[in-house]
């Protein structure tokens, strides 16, 4: 009798090929959630994951970089060496560099 129960049980684990791969997708999305955030730490943009508006400005050797979030968009922006000047709205702000760091001052 005791043996008839045991082989019971093994048939009904056996029905279900897929089995072993059904929570493939839960840890590949876990995977994928987690690749993204070491990226954002690595960059060394962990402000990117708050709810709030933020704009980073990045100062490189080369270049300057603008990274502006606004929502869920999430825009770069890159400076080059000459000047432009462009009529977009209200001036709410002026940056300045000096000695190495660089300023606002909201208006």
């Amino acid at each position: 009798m005791r043996y008839m129960n045991r082989k019971a049980a093994m048939a009904e684990e056996d029905d279900d090929p897929l089995s072993g791969v059904a929570n493939l997708f839960d840890v590949a999305m876990v995977f994928a959630i987690g690749m993204l955030l070491m990226v954002l730490i690595f960059f060394s943009m962990p402000e990117l994951l708050t709810d709030e508006d933020v704009t980073i400005i990045k100062i490189t050797e080369d270049n300057v970089e603008i990274v502006k979030k606004t929502g869920d968009e999430i825009e770069k922006l890159e400076m080059s060496e000459q000047t432009q000047e462009i009529e977009v709205g209200n001036e709410v702000a002026r940056i300045y560099e000096q000695d190495g760091k660089w300023y606002v001052e909201y208006l």
